[in-house]
């Protein structure tokens, strides 16, 4: 027999995912292409913001743009005959509700009264860091020395700008963005871990229908309360950061986490600040401090360390 006709003929070997192990490079791609597409409709935000506060008072805003991305979430959800998630994602999705839907909104809101969208696209160049925190708190992962260091930098960074742009001290603005940070880096990891078990679509869906009567009311108020002078800026604001920013951002960035993991898919953000600020300066003629994507470009570097550090650690 010739030594040729011994060998065993070659044959494919189906490789199965397992959990902790890399992920096949198709719906890597796929996560990665709809995590992105989520930042490039959140770096609009403050501009779409800004815009609605021109025509709105900032809890008018705020509760008409969680109204409006409830009747379009509640359409979906009609539409598709859900069910009602199972009560043991109802705490999750309250999270998300009061962290993305209520918190982040109202408060970031309030900041732009003050502050500028560069300004506080700077600070909330943080929400990467502290989603990735929060996820490791949530998982009970322990990050190395690295990624502490790093991540101790990079507030630092931003802390030393927000204190040389309010004169010395913070200003209200600032505390309000900071709140914001925490509160979204929350509903940001509870929407991951909630979109691994339903489509993320639903999860914003159902935490917008669960903040409906808070929102109802908070319309009623405000609208007589607040004076409103309906402009082009205002509507088209208002309608981006409700239909888009609220409903179909959080959809597509929910689902880009569920296929890449929520610290993965929130280093992605690290782009934000820097679209933000390209935004504000050619839709808003909003003058950009010098210092701002300077401070900008050292909090990405400090976040990509603590990534790195990451990464090496697993």
């Amino acid at each position: 027999m010739r030594a040729e006709s011994s060998a065993t003929a070659p044959h494919a070997i189906a490789v199965v995912p397992v959990e902790g192990r890399p992920i096949p490079s198709a719906p890597a791609r796929r996560g990665t292409l709809l995590a992105l597409l989520g930042v490039v409709t959140f770096s609009l935000t403050f501009p779409s913001t800004a815009w609605g506060l021109e025509s709105f008072g900032p809890w008018s805003l705020v509760a008409l743009r969680s109204l409006l991305a409830a009747a379009l979430a509640g359409g979906f959800l009609l539409a598709g005959r859900v069910r009602v998630p199972a009560r043991e994602h109802w705490a999750g999705i309250a999270v998300v509700a009061g962290g993305v839907v209520v918190g982040f909104p109202l408060l970031t809101t309030l900041a732009l009264r003050t502050s500028t969208t560069s300004h506080a696209a700077v600070v909330v160049g943080l929400l990467p860091l502290t989603t990735a925190v929060f996820s490791s708190l949530r998982t009970g992962t322990r990050p190395p020395r690295a990624f502490w260091a790093a991540a101790v930098a990079g507030a630092a960074v931003v802390i030393a700008f927000t204190v040389a742009q309010s004169g010395g001290e913070l200003s209200a603005g600032d505390l309000y963005l900071f709140g914001a940070l925490l509160v979204c880096a929350a509903g940001y990891t509870e929407g991951g871990r909630l979109a691994k078990v339903m489509p993320g679509w639903q999860v914003t869906g159902w935490a917008l229908i669960l903040t409906l009567p808070l929102n109802l009311a908070g319309a009623a108020v405000s609208l007589a309360y607040e004076p409103v002078r309906l402009g082009a800026h205002g509507v088209v604001g208002l309608v981006w950061v409700s239909a888009v920013s609220t409903f179909l951002g959080l959809y597509v960035w929910y689902r880009g986490m569920a296929e890449i993991g929520v610290a993965r898919a929130s280093q992605l953000q690290l782009a934000q600040p820097l679209l933000t600020l390209f935004w504000s300066f050619f839709l808003l003629d909003e003058e950009v401090a010098a210092a701002a994507p300077v401070a900008a470009v050292a909090v990405l570097v400090c976040i990509a360390l603590t990534q790195r550090a990451a990464r090496t650690r697993s």
